[in-house]
Parts: C-alpha cells; structure tokens; sequence
C-alpha cells in the first residue's frame, strides 16, 4: 500500500503542466504550436528562453517536492524500501505529466520531471551525473532529445551499479527492493524513449531539431 501512496503522491504533483499553465498565462495554448508538445522544449521554442527556464524549474520543482514529501513521510518507518518509493513516486509524477487526464492526455515527455524526482528522491551522484550527461552533449550538439536520452540511460545504469554496491544507502534496502527499483525505474526509460521515438527517427536520418538558449538561433 505505501507504494501506492507513493506513487500517488508523484501522481498529483505531475498533473501541475507548467508549459500548459504558463502558456495559457501567455494566451497560448502551447499544444496548439510548434512541436505541439507540453514541456520546456517546446515552450523555449514558442515562448523563449525565459518562458523556456521558468517550466523547466516548475517541472522541476514537481518532481522534487514530491519526493521530499514521499521520503518524509515514509523513509523512517520503510528504510527497507529505500529509494524504492521515491521511484514509484517518480513513476507518478512522469505518467500525470505525460498523459494529464484533464489535457486530454497529452502532456509532455518527463524528463525535467524526472529529473527533480531524482534530485529529491536519490543520493547526490545521481543528480551529478544527470547534470554532466545532459548538458555537457547539450553544449556540444544543442540535441535535447539526444541529451534526455543519454540523461534516462546513465541513470539507469548508474542506478544498477550502485545498486549491486550497495552504497549510498542501497545497503539498507532488502535485494527484493533493490530489483523493484532498477525494473520501475527501467519502465520509465523505456517509457522515455517510447515518448522520443519520433525524435530517435530523425536523429537516424540527421534530421533533428536543435534547440539554443538565444532565440533568435532557434532551429524550428
């Protein structure tokens, strides 16, 4: 059961479409323009880079907050699940921002949600790791669909390594819960790159969009 409050929790925290919302502030409905999608992407594209930042760090602050909430709550009476629950709660967050119920299902493709969840949720490697794999290729190629899924794969592997190490805590967590983490979170990868699939085809083909922080050298 507290897996499911858990997953709960993310779940409400994901429904708050920072794009959709600040859009509409703007008189945009974004899912209307450009790639049609409801993430900071897509909204640093149509709206520029400030509109850009501020759902990045809302979509952000979502997954956070609901995995200091989880781990508040139930990190001291479950330290056998460990970062177990703020895995599902991670779950949550990014299937209400994908697919938000009240849009018609249509939301974005999770992964600055997913990486707040990993900032409030796990060990600081993680969040150094997510950093370095997603914005050092960004720098590079300015791909951000290419960056969310290196960003997605390094975690998972660094997630199976520590795992099996044990450290940072992944000690404390019984093996069953170790497993149940690294399949969870395996989901979500693979859900991420079931969200990037058109972006993987024009990648093959190199014919991706590249997005920059200066408006005026976005590449629609």
């Amino acid at each position: 059961m507290v897996r499911l409050y858990a997953f709960l929790i993310g779940y409400v925290f994901g429904l708050f479409q920072t794009a959709f919302i600040v859009g509409k502030i703007k008189g945009v409905d974004i899912r209307q323009h450009g790639s049609g999608n409801a993430g900071t992407t897509n909204a640093l594209r149509v709206l520029g880079p400030k509109v850009g930042l501020i759902v990045f760090a809302g979509d952000m602050l979502k997954g956070i907050i609901a995995c200091l909430i989880v781990k508040a709550l139930f990190l001291n009476a479950y330290p056998e699940l460990g970062y177990l629950l703020p895995t599902y709660c991670a779950a949550g967050c990014v299937l209400a921002h994908d697919f938000p119920f009240y849009m018609h299902f249509k939301g974005g493709k999770g992964i600055a949600a997913t990486g707040g969840t990993v900032m409030g949720g796990f060990p600081w490697p993680f969040t150094v790791v997510g950093l370095a794999l997603f914005f050092v290729p960004f720098f590079l190629t300015h791909l951000v669909s290419l960056c969310s899924l290196m960003l997605y794969s390094g975690l998972f592997i660094e997630l199976v390594i520590l795992s099996n190490t044990g450290l940072f805590r992944f000690g404390a967590m019984t093996p069953e819960a170790r497993t149940e983490t690294i399949i969870v979170f395996g989901l979500l990868m693979l859900l991420a790159f079931w969200q990037h699939r058109s972006n993987i085809g024009r990648l093959l083909r190199g014919e991706e969009n590249k997005t920059y922080l200066k408006k005026k050298k976005t590449a629609e």
